[in-house]
Parts: C-alpha cells; structure tokens; sequence
C-alpha cells in the first residue's frame, strides 16, 4: 500500500510539474507575441504617414496645417487658395482671439510676440492677413523637414480633381473655403445645413472711415442699455421691468453692445435674450429704418474712444446697419466629416463651410479654430488605422466633437461673447 501511495504521489508531481511548464511555456509564448505584436504596431504607427491637402488658406485652413505638421503623420501636405499671396495677406479686416484660441495656437508654434497686434482681457487683436502671413511662414519653415506644397492663386476644381493621378488621392482633405465655398459639393458632401434659434435677438451695423487708421484696437462692450424710445411712443423703463419680472432666470435686462474692428472700418452688434418686452417687439417690426440707425449712431458716440472722432451728420450716411432686430440663428452643415469609399479619402469641413452665424460678433474664427481642436488625433488615428473600421471609428468621434462645438456655441458662445 505505501509504494502505490509513493508511485501515485510520484506521478501526481510529475503531472503538476508537466502543467506548470505548460502554463509557463504559454505564457511566454502570449508575451513574446504580446511584445512582438507591440513593437510591429508601435514600428507601424512610428512609420504610418499620410497625404494631406488643406483646402483654403485662411486663418482656419493654414491652422489646420500646422495642426496637421503637429501630429506628425504627413507624408506631404499641399495647401491651395484660389486668392493670390498678396491678396490673401492684404486683407485689413480685424479679427480677435479669444483665451482659448491663443492656448491653442501657441501650441502649434504662433509668437505672438512677432504679430502686429494688440492685447486686452486676454485677447489678441490683429487684422487677419497679418495673422495669415504668419501662419504661412511657420508652414513654410517645415519645408525642410516635409514635403509641403503651398499652391496659391489655385482653385479647387473639377479639372484640378481630374489632374490628381490615379493612386495619389490625398488621404485626408480639409474643406476650409468659407461658407461660399464649393469644394465639398465637388467631393460629393452634402450643402445641406441645419438651422437653430440661439435664443437672442440681434442687429449690425458698419462704418467706414478712410481717413482714419488701420491698426488693431481692442473692443468696448457696454451692457445692460435701455434707449430713449418715447418718440416713438415705448416707454423703455416699464419695458425692461417687464422683461426682467417676465423670465427672470434667463432675460438679461436691457442690450448688449460690441464695437469693435479698427478706427477705419468700424462694426457694432447689439443684442438681447429672447423676450416678448414692448421695446424688442417694437424693434422686431418695426417698418421706420431710421430707427435702428439712430440706435447705432448714439451709441457709437457715447462709447467710443476718446481719440476717434464721432460720429456726425455729415458721416452718417456712411453708417450701414440692419433695418430692424433679427432673430440670431446659428446654421451649420449636416455633414462635417465623409468617407469616399471608392478613392478611400477621408473629408472634414472646418470654419465657416461646417459653420455659419448670421450675426457678426467678430468672433467667427474661433468658432472655426474649436473645430480644429479634435484634429490632431483625428489625423492620427485616420494615419494608423488598420482598417475602414478604425477609419470610421475616427470619423464618428470628429462629428461628434463638431456637433459639440456647435452646441456649445449655440448655448454659451454668444453669451460670452456678447453677454459678459
């Protein structure tokens, strides 16, 4: 009995010791293939390189190429607006930064310190060819590490489509033409557009000025206006008492007004949250244009530079300004991002051909900038991706982002940039 107990004790540790090796031999079979598998996708994704071609060279489309040099996946890049250089950096019109746009551009390499502009709460104020002369220089200057190719004065077109050989369709084309633009109907993207209310009410107005100068100047916003409108038979005090009592959690009391660009060309908005108040209806309908007119003209005067020269009767009729109060609508396209199977490219809408506003805050090239914040992954998971599914995974997770953006706009960016 005790050498059949000893024979199957001996055979037991025979056997545990045969499992153990069996487990141990898998085990380092499952890491060196792990480890393999690690180092051929990360030599992959190392290696992985793609063709790119930015369509608009504007602030958002020149952004979105460095955004691409970022990422460190172009095998080339090519840049093409169908504007000349000089037109396309003597553009005078003023843009402003707001915070989280200068954060990001300084990521991507924008001295601000070499920019002809101003600072003031935390914005930059530059005219926008100059802001597009430099980005074009920071795209130039990798030139010597990437195969990048700037084609102004080119337009977009079907016969520059017919041009491209067969086998050398960019992977990625970024559509940043405008909202006039054409090239995503060239591709076959939809034009359709969706239209939301932003729950405001809005006017504009312009002046232009030869006489004075064309530099960069910080913005004035004034808050919380009522106007003398008893000619006219509204009696202001009572009406902005009953929009307050009406919807006193959302109604801001009173306007909101923005003058901004530079002393030449001169823009004001105005706005105010939705209400049924007696002065809004007023100037909602009413059909005396001069209303408005006057609105713009007395309160350029009251808040503008000490150092700009007012506005009189003699400059008045320069003043342009819309009839009466709009509601503000944000539209933005159905589509933001596509796949074209049969040429396996992949496109994106950034700026104003993905987003537009009827209203003029001067702040629309953020709103294009926040686009582009996704963009930089998205390049790199459309560069390492195995295959469509990783391409379609990308692509879900950049429309997701760009209905994002223009929900967080709809609901916060115009309060921020009008309201505070």
């Amino acid at each position: 009995m005790e050498r059949v107990e000893s024979h199957l004790s001996s055979g037991q540790q025979k056997y545990e010791s045969l499992a153990l090796d069996t487990v141990l031999s898998t085990l380092v079979v499952v890491l060196v293939y792990v480890v393999v598998k690690v180092s051929l996708d990360g030599v992959r994704h190392w290696r992985a390189r793609v063709s790119i071609l930015v369509v608009g060279a504007g602030p958002v489309g020149l952004t979105a190429a460095l955004v691409a040099l970022r990422s460190g996946k172009v095998l080339n890049l090519t840049v093409l607006d169908e504007r000349s250089r000089a037109a396309l950096l003597c553009r005078p019109q003023q843009i402003a930064l707001d915070p989280q746009s200068v954060k990001f551009l300084l990521v991507l390499g924008v001295d601000f310190d070499n920019i002809e502009g101003c600072w003031h709460n935390d914005h930059f104020f530059t005219k926008i060819g100059v802001f597009q002369e430099h980005l074009l220089s920071i795209v130039e200057q990798r030139k010597q590490t990437v195969d990048i190719r700037i084609l102004l004065g080119t337009k977009f077109t079907d016969e520059y489509i017919r041009k491209i050989p067969q086998g050398e369709w960019p992977k990625i084309i970024v559509v940043a033409d405008g909202s006039c633009g054409e090239s995503s109907s060239l591709l076959g993207v939809s034009s359709e557009y969706i239209v939301e209310s932003c729950n405001a009410y809005g006017a504009n107005a312009a002046l232009e000025r030869p006489d004075q100068r064309q530099v960069p100047t910080p913005e004035i916003r004034a808050h919380h206006l009522y106007f003398d409108l008893s000619a006219y038979g509204i009696d202001v005090p009572s009406a902005g008492k009953e929009a307050t009592q009406s919807h006193p959690s959302v109604i801001k009391p009173g306007f909101h007004l923005k003058i901004y660009g530079t002393f030449r060309n001169r823009y004001m908005a105005l706005t105010c949250s939705a209400s049924d108040a007696k002065v809004v209806r007023f100037l909602r309908h009413t059909p005396n244009s001069s209303v408005m007119k006057n609105i713009f003209h007395q309160s350029f005067n009251a808040y503008k530079t000490d150092i700009e020269p007012r506005v009189s009767e003699l400059t008045l009729p320069h003043l342009q300004c819309s009839r009466r109060l709009f509601e503000i609508m944000l539209s933005h396209r159905r589509v933001t991002s596509a796949y074209i199977e049969g040429d396996n490219v992949v496109v994106t809408l950034e700026g104003e051909a993905a987003r537009v506003l009827n209203f003029d805050t001067g702040c629309g090239v953020n709103l294009g900038l926040r686009g582009l914040e996704s963009s930089e992954e998205f390049i790199y998971k459309v560069a390492t991706a195995v295959d469509q599914n990783d391409v379609f995974e990308a692509l879900s997770a950049k429309i997701k982002h760009s209905k994002q953006v223009v929900e967080d706009f709809r609901l916060h960016g115009l309060p921020g940039s009008m309201f505070e």
